[in-house]
């Protein structure tokens, strides 16, 4: 018998270093993964030309001083006179004139500051349908030339109008006349280029034409390598449409964050580039450029999404440079801490799976440990994406609450299915937490990871939904979601009852995934990747929630023992 026990233990002595090695190994290989992709997307680049050149000022920038909760729209907001004074002397260090695009909402102040920090001042008349208004605004601005000569280089009667309906060419004609035969500085009328080939009638009644061109907005997107040739080609042509008249871009740049249009993809270097790489064309080509603009705007967000709040060169604290001049730029400018928080998460993922297997009496499997490390591996890359793109999406309390409780669950899926796994659970139906109090589980752990995968389930058919009935301005939560679907997937396809029905609830969130990734695939198009991916996570939550067995009393999980 002792000869015998001495054997076992001889065996146990041999058999325990190789347990423990294969998974230790298994983690050094994740850390290496997830620093090496963190090392290559944090990858800073440095520009030929700085976008931003305190030595080689802007010609021109777009300023809207509204902050936080202020809004144009809201008739009721003034700005005061101390905010757009410590406005303009941030933006004087940049750019050498501003575009203002009303009077109203205390922007009347703005000649008279910006003449105190040496800023030129395109003034802009917000044009609509109310005539009463528009005379009014009209009178103001007519005023402000007046006083203000030195300062106020052009005014800008309307700003896509003819875009968004708000005046009839003739009218519109007829009201430029009238501001022209009243005023000593040149006026013109801003919109999008289309709209100028279009209407050419009111070329007569401006002084030099004003066009805004946005590569991001086209209506084939354009990918931000070749915005620059774009704006520059798009010049060419309306120049050519309107011989002997100036042609000036009124409005170009592109976004720092949000969401891909096909090809075209919002980031920190992309927008550096674009807008570098246009103020090298305009130079070649000798035409003047106002780029859109000067302060990140928030306010923005409520009709045009994350994207339509990040196309500034100051952060919406109006105060923080995006690009200081001599820096070089990432897109992951906190990238230590992110990855950090990565590798933290799968060491995490990885205990957390070792001392649930030591709890068994027996050894896991060999496929459920390389689920662990695959999960492992997938939740430390995209943890610190996910994290940025939580602080830049997340708008408003129920944006925080919604990314956040996403990303809290997205983040616990891999752990808790990493106990599952070792444990020799599947994925609970929701009638094991919802239903019936006799089918209810009392297990702690499964009661986690169901409330966990009902978060997750709700607030991606929420975004899956989002992309079919409201795809422009919907966020592609790609990263989140694939934290989860991954280990999910897995767990539920690893260890799967052997019988039970396929619930309702979980056929029905299967359904909605499904359509929901093939059709933001048929509307975004095959080029833009963060579509593709946010389908493919969409695919792996609706399989793992089909593996998803009803509870019955002959239930079993297929074994995961070896």
């Amino acid at each position: 018998m002792l000869a015998n026990f001495g054997i076992g233990a001889l065996a146990f002595r041999r058999i325990e270093p190789i347990a423990v090695r294969a998974p230790l190994a298994l983690l050094l290989t994740s850390l290496t993964i997830i620093a090496s992709v963190w090392w290559w997307l944090a990858e800073p680049v440095a520009l030929a030309r700085a976008p931003i050149d305190a030595a080689n000022k802007l010609e021109c920038v777009s300023y809207a001083p509204f902050r936080d909760n202020q809004t144009p729209l809201n008739p009721l907001v003034e700005v005061s006179a101390e905010q757009i004074r410590e406005d303009l002397v941030e933006v004087a260090k940049i750019s050498r004139c501003i575009r203002i695009y009303s009077v109203d909402n205390g922007l009347d102040k703005v000649p008279e500051l910006a003449s105190q920090v040496g800023l030129k001042v395109l003034l802009g008349v917000w044009i609509g349908n109310n005539h009463v208004k528009n005379a009014q605004l009209v009178d103001t601005a007519v005023a402000l030339s007046k006083k203000y000569p030195d300062t106020v280089t052009a005014i800008v009667v309307g700003n896509e109008v003819l875009l968004h309906g708000d005046m009839t060419p003739s009218d519109l004609r007829d009201l430029l006349l009238s501001v022209k035969a009243r005023v000593s500085v040149p006026v013109t009328y801003a919109d999008v280029w289309e709209y100028w080939l279009r209407y050419r009638e009111i070329q007569d009644a401006v002084d030099f034409i004003t066009i805004h061109v946005l590569p991001y907005w086209d209506n084939i997107p354009t990918r931000a390598e070749n915005a620059a040739a774009k704006v520059a080609a798009i010049h060419k042509q309306v120049s050519l449409a309107f011989p002997g008249k100036e042609v000036q871009i009124g409005e170009t740049g592109w976004p720092s964050m949000g969401r891909m249009r096909e090809g075209a993809l919002p980031s920190r270097i992309n927008q550096a580039r674009v807008i570098s790489e246009i103020l090298e064309v305009a130079k070649r080509d000798n035409f003047r450029v106002n780029l859109i603009e000067a302060f990140d705007a928030s306010w923005k967000r409520y009709w045009e999404g994350t994207v339509g709040g990040n196309w500034g060169l100051f952060k919406a604290d109006h105060h923080t440079l995006k690009y200081p001049p001599g820096i070089p730029i990432s897109n992951y400018p906190l990238w230590k801490p992110l990855m950090g928080s990565g590798m933290m998460l799968a060491i995490s993922v990885y205990v957390v799976a070792w001392f649930s297997q030591r709890r068994r009496p027996w050894k896991p499997r060999p496929s459920s440990w390389i689920a662990v490390g695959i999960s492992a591996t997938v939740a430390g890359v995209l943890l610190g994406i996910a994290i940025d793109k939580m602080m830049y999406e997340s708008f408003g309390f129920g944006g925080w609450l919604r990314w956040g409780a996403l990303l809290a669950a997205t983040a616990a899926a891999p752990v808790l299915c990493a106990n599952a796994l070792m444990s020799g659970r599947g994925i609970p139906a929701l009638l094991e937490l919802m239903g019936p109090r006799e089918s209810r589980t009392q297990s702690f752990p499964t009661l986690i990871l169901g409330a966990v995968v009902m978060t997750i389930m709700v607030i991606a058919t929420g975004t899956a939904l989002g992309s079919v009935f409201d795809p422009r301005w919907q966020d592609l939560p790609f990263a989140s979601l694939t934290m989860a679907a991954v280990p999910l997937v897995m767990l539920s396809w690893l260890n799967r009852p052997r019988t039970g029905a396929h619930p309702i609830a979980e056929m029905a969130f299967a359904a909605i995934f499904l359509f929901g990734a093939l059709y933001v695939v048929f509307i975004e198009g095959i080029q833009n990747w963060q579509a593709l991916w946010t389908s493919g996570a969409y695919i792996l939550l609706g399989l793992s929630m089909y593996g998803v067995r009803s509870k019955g009393a002959s239930t079993q999980l297929e074994p995961a023992i070896s």
